[in-house]
């Protein structure tokens, strides 16, 4: 069944849109803070389809998430008692209280991996500013964590270039599928 094909197609169409690049630091900004979607879906096609482009997209993605970060540091430091309670009903307070776990005992490097890692970076933004971690180191980790993410990823695209375009074409439902596979099993291994 083809269903990703028809996603990848409008991606690739939405990377080229005169306002992506817009929409790709709103949604990196977003993210940092309180979206949930990543801002790679957008970067990722972005850097794919404009090779030439795709170290100024990481860095626009890099800006704006930082920014994001910045806010969600805002959001933990002067507005946690309002949203406590919508985050203890989320999905999100396990992850929460694993973020607050790790600032005891990481810190900088905390706030570093959550940014490079697929950890919910928006998560431990909020927590830093709960915890009132120093303004300076968060946002250098968040840096260089997003940083190196983001540009590992446009680098990665911009390198296949209208190779990797072609075969993630061809193989795009089998990698969907496959990745669809993996998820739910690894949901089912942690729920056992």
């Amino acid at each position: 069944m083809k269903i990703f094909s028809p996603l990848y197609e409008r991606a690739m169409r939405w990377s080229r849109h005169p306002r992506a690049p817009w929409l790709l630091g709103g949604l990196s900004f977003a993210e940092s803070s309180f979206f949930p979607i990543p801002p790679d879906v957008m970067l990722a096609p972005m850097s794919l389809a404009n090779p030439r482009r795709a170290w100024w997209f990481a860095l626009l993605t890099t800006l704006t998430s930082v920014a994001g970060g910045l806010f969600g540091y805002l959001i933990g430091y002067f507005a946690f008692d309002a949203i406590e309670p919508w985050l203890r009903g989320s999905n999100y307070w396990g992850a929460y209280e694993q973020a607050v776990a790790w600032f005891d005992a990481w810190g900088f490097w905390a706030i570093f991996i959550a940014g490079f890692s697929p950890i919910p970076y928006k998560v431990f933004t909020i927590a830093a500013g709960v915890a009132s971690m120093a303004l300076l180191p968060f946002t250098l980790a968040s840096f260089i964590g997003r940083g190196a993410r983001f540009f590992l990823v446009a680098g990665l695209m911009a390198w296949g270039g209208a190779r990797m375009e072609s075969v993630l074409r061809t193989y795009v439902d089998r990698i969907g599928w496959a990745t669809v596979a993996v998820v739910a099993l690894a949901a089912l291994i942690y729920k056992l």
